[in-house]
C-alpha cells in the first residue's frame, strides 16, 4: 500500500461552508490520498462488473471481463481510491496487417467518482500504453444518443470518423471515433 503524497501549496483561500475563509499558506504540509491507476487483476471482475451493471442498459457478462483480462492484460486498467475501484477501462490492440491500433473496447466510471477527473486518468494511461505497444492510433466507439460521452471524447482528441448503423443491441447506431498519435 502506497503512502499518502505530502503536497506543499502556495497560498490560497478556502471558503468553508459560506461562513469564513481559511487559509492554507505556503509551506503547510497536506496529506491526500491520490486515485491510483493500474492493471487489472482477476480479484477486480466483481468490482468491476458492478460498476458495469450501474452504467449500461446492456453490460458485458462477468466472464466477458475475465476474458479480456486473459487476452489483454497489458491494456486492461483500474483506478483505485482509498482502495475502492472507482473505475476501469478494457483495451485492447488490432493489427490490420498495416497498422496497429488501440482500442478502447470498455469504459466506465463508478457513479460515486464521476466528474473528478478519473476517466481522463484511465483513457490517458490506455493511450500511453498503446503508444508504448507502437499503435499509431486508438478508436472506440459510442451510442450515437451518448452525446456527453462523445464530448468528454472531444475532449481528449478523439474525432468522429463514421458510423456503424444497429451497432447495439437495441440497433441503436455507434460513433466510431479516434485518435492519432504524432511521434
Amino acid at each position: 500500500m502506497h503512502k499518502p503524497y505530502l503536497v506543499v501549496r502556495s497560498t490560497l483561500k478556502v471558503k468553508n461552508s459560506g461562513m469564513r475563509e481559511n487559509v492554507i499558506r505556503s509551506g503547510d504540509m497536506t496529506s491526500y490520498q491520490p486515485v491510483q491507476v493500474r492493471r487489472a487483476m482477476p480479484s477486480d471482475i466483481p468490482a468491476i462488473f458492478a460498476i458495469e451493471r450501474q452504467l449500461f442498459v446492456d453490460p458485458w457478462e462477468q466472464a466477458v471481463f475475465l476474458e479480456a483480462l486473459t487476452y489483454f492484460p497489458t491494456t486492461y486498467f483500474v483506478a483505485t481510491f482509498e482502495g475502492a475501484i472507482a473505475g476501469f477501462i478494457v483495451g485492447a490492440l488490432e493489427d490490420t496487417g498495416e497498422n496497429v491500433y488501440g482500442h478502447l473496447c470498455n469504459f466506465g466510471v463508478d457513479p460515486a467518482f464521476q466528474h473528478r477527473g478519473i476517466g481522463r486518468l484511465l483513457v490517458q494511461r490506455a493511450e500511453h500504453q498503446f503508444a508504448f505497444e507502437l499503435a499509431s492510433a486508438v478508436q472506440l466507439e459510442v451510442r450515437l444518443s451518448n452525446t456527453p460521452a462523445q464530448k468528454f471524447y472531444r475532449k481528449l482528441g478523439y474525432r468522429e470518423v463514421f458510423r456503424i448503423a444497429g451497432y447495439y443491441s437495441n440497433s441503436e447506431d455507434a460513433v466510431v471515433m479516434m485518435k492519432w498519435f504524432r511521434f
